[in-house]
């Protein structure tokens, strides 16, 4: 039996001359509406925010909404046929619906290009600005600084080789806090990029950085390096000031790492105490919100993304430009297909041609890497009904008003100079793009949601605008604005003030949902690896390794000796500890699973007798990043941690918008073989939010626990071990020898030995001649493969960075690396145990207090020495003491063909 509504019931058309509406509501097959002096009825059913026909469209006319064209029809749509692309059909399908889909698509996603006339070109100017001015209750910087919406204390590393050191110094420097009210935070500033040599993100790291040391939310920051890499506090200081950033304006310090990890963790502790005061001394006053730069960014997006939320941040940034403040809008690659509308109204004809260069080089990028820059929607917006890009393009370009005047096109992290409405370059990766606009200078940040995305930035406040009121029901304590009033009836004027008022709030010290929840990410725009397409069609046809041991001498010079380890027995394998694991799926919810696990530490959920500890491994992938091998190794890495041996139980914890959802997720597992059923799984957007994910998360551990049995234990030789060896530099002819004799041993008896295709181990004549049977070997693993095989592996490294090679090692199933450390200690791994060893009497010298195995003697007593901490590690008698000091890092790498989106 039909079902009857009025169109204004169920559905919307952004504007007058659209030809098809969005959906307010799932409407079933056979749904009858009354519409424009007619009468529709829906072929098939048409989800939420997806879109149905309301007049005629003929093959090769254009579909559209908001008046602008977003496909182009392949045979005849009659009113009440749904619309839908081959894309969408193909991510409904990989959710596995309850209703039939059709059985083709009826559009295909090609608009006309975009060409500026410049010949008709007119100069547009800004509307008035209001005589008088409001205020909101700022910090005052120097004039070139502006005005802070907080007051933090930043610890800023320089790469990513700095990170943990920041992260765990924040930590520690907490319980300060308390003692200094006018402090708003003392925060960690770790990222990703700057460890390997040579990255084609130079420029754009420095700046960015440099951006950030004088933004006016930093009452302090402490600038770490750790004197290698790349990017060193030298250069940064000397791009500071070779570019004319304030500087000597902002109270600071570089700091290099030299020394033991607890010695340098004291000096950064010492530095931040003796500012505290200082810092605590600036109080608020009276500032006009002229002094307001306001970031502009969405994700998550939805259909109603460009109806509600989208267009009340125009509404709010038109209005803050009118009182002389500045709106910074990003996210290149999602602007594609609505060039017209952005260049609608312009400052002038240069700022038009820097906006459409900005968009073309962007292109060009994303082709050297094999991607496309129109592929930019994920799973999560394709499944909320934004079909393609340019659909998601002329919602995301709502955020600027009609009215507004496009007055400065800007790169990634430049300083906004004046007061105005900005577009910057950036990928349309939330993180990422944030941080740009954060080091433009943006104190205050406005984020739109359509699913209702959960990011924050550690020193930057940020306001969540969802877009539809069930949505912000559903997720009530975890949004600040709800744009689905407009939906209801509320004009966007009073929606609009509200807004502003909220802005001004925020902004003079009230603490947003985002604040309150107590988690915050930094992702600067990443390295991309290639500068053309010379080598593309190499690498997307580039052999893939076998999976098969690579074979191996037999003839050691001495024989192993007797050994046993005591392991865990579980129903199908053994392993040497018993971890309960959240894998976050995308970036966005890493901080979550990282706070749920810590939660269910504290409580000591499972202990003693079933695990010895949850982890979560948070991550920047999985969103905003190209598909293909990029996300074929995400995925395959992500698969390596879920099957990992260490692991007891194991749930994916999704954000609900990623491209690598939950769902996603189950399909790759089914195709490697691999039972998802004995997962569990959550979705912050979808269960809730923080608050209740949190309880089903830790609900399902508890029922799973509860179900187990008891852990048994049994005994093991050299055929139990899966050890990964790794080293940070050239070895030395008898460590190489020695640790070939070491790969012997285990692989010979029967356990496996994993060594990256990076390592100075593979380059060292000793270690090779010691254990290859073949000169010509190569990597018997992809990077992050999980592997049953025992015997003798070689791991793909696509860079030479530490923690990438370490995440990925981890996730082939060792499960304890050897480190051999050549120039110092480095991050170690979140649960695989990381045993650091050196040979070198300067190293064991200036490195005694982090280094966990000191090789001394005849080198023939090595292996001994090592094999013997190998069985303290895996039988939990010892920690290794970077784990202990917490200089634990995880990174993935984005191989050769990762690009951000």
């Amino acid at each position: 039996m039909s079902v009857s509504y009025r169109f204004d019931e169920v559905a919307r058309l952004p504007l007058p001359g659209d030809n098809v509406a969005v959906a307010t509501r799932r409407l079933d097959a056979g749904t009858v509406i009354s519409c424009q002096d007619q009468t529709l009825t829906l072929d098939y059913t048409v989800l939420e925010g997806h879109r149905f026909a309301v007049q005629a469209i003929a093959p090769g006319e254009a579909l559209l909404s908001w008046e602008l064209p977003f496909g182009e029809a392949i045979q005849p749509i009659h009113p009440g046929n749904y619309v839908i692309n081959n894309d969408v059909l193909e991510a409904l399908h990989g959710r596995s619906p309850d209703f039939t889909l059709p059985a083709a698509p009826n559009f295909i996603d090609q608009v006309p290009a975009f060409a500026l006339d410049e010949e008709k070109f007119q100069p547009a100017t800004r509307l008035p600005d209001y005589p008088d001015t409001r205020t909101f209750l700022g910090y005052r910087r120097s004039q070139a600084r502006g005005v802070g919406t907080r007051n933090n204390v930043v610890l800023l590393g320089t790469t990513s080789r700095t990170g943990s050191y920041v992260t765990q110094l924040a930590a520690r420097l907490q319980n300060d806090l308390k003692l200094y009210p006018q402090v708003d935070g003392i925060v960690p500033v770790a990222h990703t990029e700057g460890a390997t040599d040579r990255p084609n993100n130079l420029e754009m790291l420095l700046r960015t950085l440099a951006g950030f040391i004088v933004n006016p939310n930093v009452g302090a920051v402490l600038i770490v390096d750790d004197g290698m890499g790349s990017i060193n506090n030298g250069m940064v200081e000397s791009y500071l000031r070779a570019h004319n950033y304030p500087l000597n304006e902002v109270l600071h310090r570089f700091l290099t790492i030299q020394g033991g990890f607890e010695e340098q963790l004291d000096r950064g502790e010492a530095v931040v105490r003796n500012w505290l005061p200082t810092v605590n001394a600036v109080e608020r006053t009276p500032e006009s919100v002229s002094h307001l730069k306001i970031a502009l960014n969405c994700g998550g997006s939805d259909a109603f993304s460009g109806i509600s939320a989208n267009p009340l941040l125009g509404w709010v940034a038109q209005e803050l430009v009118r009182f002389g403040g500045s709106a910074n809008l990003c996210e290149t690659d999602e602007l594609i297909g609505a060039e017209t509308y952005i260049l609608q109204k312009v400052r002038d004809a240069e700022t038009a041609r820097t906006f459409l260069k900005l968009i073309e080089q962007f292109k060009e990028r994303t082709a050297w890497h094999g991607a496309n820059a129109e592929g930019n929607p994920s799973g999560g917006n394709k499944y909320r009904g934004l079909y393609n890009i340019y659909l998601k393009s002329i919602g995301a370009a709502q955020k600027k008003d009609p009215a507004t005047v496009l007055d400065y096109a800007i790169d990634y992290s430049a300083l906004m100079k004046e007061s105005g409405f900005y577009f910057m370059d950036s990928p349309g990766n939330d993180l990422e793009s944030i941080a740009g606009q954060v080091a433009s200078g943006c104190n205050l940040i406005f984020f739109t949601t359509g699913n209702g995305s959960v990011t924050n930035f550690p020193f930057v406040p940020t306001i969540k605008v969802v877009t539809t009121t069930q949505r912000f029901q559903l997720l009530a304590n975890d949004m600040d604005i709800n744009a689905g009033r407009y939906q209801e009836g509320v004009s966007m004027d009073e929606l609009g003030k509200d807004t502003f008022e909220r802005m001004v709030q925020v902004a003079s010290g009230q603490r947003s949902v985002g604040e309150k929840a107590g988690h915050a990410q930094v992702q600067i725009w990443r390295n991309w690896r290639q500068t053309d397409a010379s080598r593309l069609d190499s690498l997307l046809h580039a052999p893939q390794p076998t999976g098969e041991p690579i074979a191996i001498r037999t003839d050691a010079a001495e024989a192993a000796p007797p050994i046993s380890f005591t392991f865990n027995r579980f129903e199908d394998h053994r392993a040497s500890d018993r971890i309960g694991l959240i894998v976050p799926t995308s970036l966005c919810a890493g901080q979550v699973a990282k706070m749920i696990a810590s939660q269910m530490n504290k409580k000591g959920l499972g202990q003693p007798g079933h695990l010895s500890r949850f982890v979560a491994l948070a991550h920047t992938e999985g969103c905003g990043n190209s598909g293909g091998q990029a996300e074929q190794l995400f995925s395959r890495t992500m698969i390596g941690y879920v099957t990992h041996p260490l692991v007891r139980q194991c749930l994916l914890l999704e954000h609900g918008c990623e491209k690598t959802h939950n769902d996603y997720m189950r399909h790759r597992m089914e195709e490697m073989g691999i039972d998802p059923s004995r997962l569990g799984y959550a979705s912050i957007q979808l269960d809730g939010g923080i608050e209740k994910v949190s309880r089903k998360v830790e609900a399902w551990f508890a029922d799973q626990l509860s179900a187990a049995g008891p852990t048994l234990t049994e005994q093991t030789g050299l055929e139990g071990l899966r050890i990964g060896i790794v080293s940070d530099g050239p070895v030395g002819e008898a460590a190489g020898e020695q640790l070939g004799i070491l790969t012997q041993w285990i692989a010979g008896a029967g356990g496996m030995v994993v060594v990256p295709e990076n390592s100075g181990l593979l380059t060292t004549a000793a270690y090779r001649d010691t254990v290859l049977a073949s000169s010509d070997v190569k990597p018997s693993l992809a990077y992050g493969e999980h592997s049953d095989r025992s015997g003798f592996h070689i791991m793909e490294t696509p860079t030479e960075h530490w923690v990438e090679t370490v995440t990925g090692l981890a996730a082939t199933g060792v499960e304890l690396i050897i480190a051999l450390v050549h120039r110092r200690p480095m991050q170690t791994h979140p649960f695989v145990p990381m045993l650091q060893v050196a040979s070198e009497p300067a190293m064991q010298e200036a490195y005694a207090d982090d280094l966990d195995l000191l090789l001394t003697g005849a080198p023939s007593a090595w292996n001994e020495q090592i094999l013997e901490s190998c069985k303290q590690v895996l039988e939990h008698s010892y920690t290794p003491r970077l784990y202990r000091q917490g200089n634990i890092d995880f990174q993935l790498t984005r191989g050769f063909l990762g690009v951000s989106l």
